[in-house]
């Protein structure tokens, strides 16, 4: 597989942030959900801690992820409808946006409510906000729901992947699969590969 994008392709290093951003997101979120209804307990500040640390890594590597974007080729996009390009773009941008949103908003949530933000026990990160009781329940239920709207996002970005891989036949979808080829490239020449 290799390293950088390409005309037919997207690279290892974009595959592999794709996919374990979006595992730990989505992992993330349902481990939220289910500890939330646990009763308190050490264990369960634990669960949290370990829930913020997460959602702090999301948010580093959705940084380099876009450092790396910068220095990489893209493939170009898959013939379509102008509207639809603009409608794929359009929930991209959001997906980026929600993507840094929600880990900001937890960090800002943790702030208010008067907590110490650790990264996995090993250094403190400053707080975002003063301690703020009423601004604490506003942000927390704002990073509840920019999760679920982040969910919603996710559920036109992965219909417009199934769409591309069904409907169209395109390369779309098959690009980003970790394990996925390309159909063969018409411009390519005789005996090389895409």
């Amino acid at each position: 597989m290799p390293l950088r994008s390409d005309t037919s392709r997207w690279s290892t290093v974009a595959k592999t942030f794709h996919w374990v951003m979006a595992l730990l997101i989505l992992g993330n979120g349902a481990f939220a959900f289910w500890m939330d209804g646990l009763k308190p307990s050490l264990q369960k500040i634990n669960m949290f801690a370990l829930h913020k640390s997460i959602g702090l890594t999301v948010l580093a590597l959705f940084l380099l992820r876009l450092m790396w974007r910068a220095v990489d080729r893209r493939p170009p996009d898959e013939p379509a409808p102008h509207w639809q390009q603009i409608a794929a773009h359009a929930v991209h941008g959001l997906l980026y946006l929600l993507i840094v949103a929600i880990p900001l908003s937890g960090w800002a949530f943790n702030s208010a409510h008067g907590f110490p933000l650790q990264y996995f026990k090993q250094f403190n990160l400053p707080a975002l906000v003063e301690k703020n009781p009423g601004l604490s329940d506003t942000l927390g239920t704002v990073h509840v729901w920019l999760f679920w709207f982040l969910l919603a996002v996710l559920v036109a970005h992965v219909g417009g992947a199934l769409k591309h891989h069904l409907i169209d036949r395109d390369d779309t979808l098959r690009r980003m699969l970790p394990f996925g080829r390309a159909k063969r490239n018409t411009s390519t020449p005789p005996g090389e590969t895409p």
